[in-house]
């Protein structure tokens, strides 16, 4: 049976996300594969699986910082605010220069409100959203906040952008690709985009589906185990027997962790082995706080 832990995927562009899953599941021959984060079809780059207990952690990576690097096509408008959509305004490009890059990319920089597009999954009512656009609707939708904590303009001829940025969750960089069209005052789409980085997981360690194949074939499959994948999180080694009382579901012995240091929420228990037993959160409450379990895994 395969191992439980993270496989990291360099999407190629074509393919949804469920169907490299479904891929990758046959593949390696895995009970359980998961992605921690869609890409949309015509995105590439990195993309991380769960492989069977590893889909527990999904949570920790969709909620993770992305970084991306992507083409904008200026003065072409789509419905779907990428290369997938249909033309719905054609204007002229008027000339860039470093100063109108630098001043958009710092509009662009910090927390913001962003609409999310109409080809989302999103619901409105218990409706996808996409669903809607695709009949040709649009409804009202409320802002969101996210965090661009970087971007990066580069012009690559009269009419494209090469973009780079570091964003919070839920940041649709579709959505960003047209919003800096606007600003410029000539609109734009996305025409490419790749996931560099999730969280502390980079692109750099991803494998494509074919090498994955190959590997297989040689009966190497290039997991990374749960407690490395999660090694950006603190971590507390215990012993068998304090373990085995976590199992039974005796919360009080997480006091034994003591209050966090200043920015911890989620810490790994580990076993002597190194291997990855629980999560466990942070709760504060009225009289100060205590450790819940997040996640239990089997021994």
């Amino acid at each position: 049976m395969t191992k439980p832990g993270l496989l990291l995927i360099d999407k190629p562009e074509g393919p949804s996300s469920a169907q490299v899953v479904h891929k990758v599941k046959i593949l390696i021959g895995a009970k359980k594969v998961g992605h921690l984060g869609t890409l949309d079809p015509f995105a590439s780059g990195l993309l991380v699986l769960g492989v069977n207990e590893g889909t527990k952690v999904a949570d920790i990576f969709l909620r993770a910082p992305k970084s991306y690097r992507g083409v904008i096509a200026l003065g072409v408008e789509t419905d779907s605010q990428d290369s997938t959509g249909t033309v719905m305004e054609v204007r002229d490009v008027p000339p860039l220069g470093e100063r109108e890059l630098r001043s958009v990319e710092q509009r662009f920089t910090g927390e913001l409100q962003q609409v999310p597009p109409m080809f989302s999954a999103l619901k409105k009512n218990g409706t996808r959203l996409y669903r809607l656009a695709r009949q040709g609707l649009e409804v009202p939708r409320e802002p969101r906040a996210i965090r661009i904590d970087r971007i990066a303009l580069r012009q690559l001829n009269a009419a494209e952008l090469e973009i780079e940025l570091d964003c919070s969750r839920g940041t649709y960089v579709r959505t960003v690709a047209s919003d800096l069209g606007k600003a410029l005052g000539c609109g734009a789409h996305l025409k490419s985009l790749r996931r560099l980085a999730c969280g502390h997981l980079t692109l750099a360690q991803a494998t494509g589906l074919a090498e994955l194949g190959d590997m297989v074939s040689r009966g190497v499959v290039p997991l990374i185990s749960i407690a490395k994948g999660l090694s950006h999180l603190p971590a507390v080694t215990w012993e068998s027997p304090w373990l085995s009382r976590l199992r039974l579901g005796q919360q009080e012995i997480l006091n034994q962790i003591g209050k966090p240091l200043k920015g911890e929420q989620v810490v790994r228990i580990l076993d002597r082995q190194g291997q990855i037993a629980a999560l466990v959160e942070w709760h504060e409450t009225s009289v100060g706080g205590h450790w819940r379990i997040l996640k239990m895994f089997h021994g």
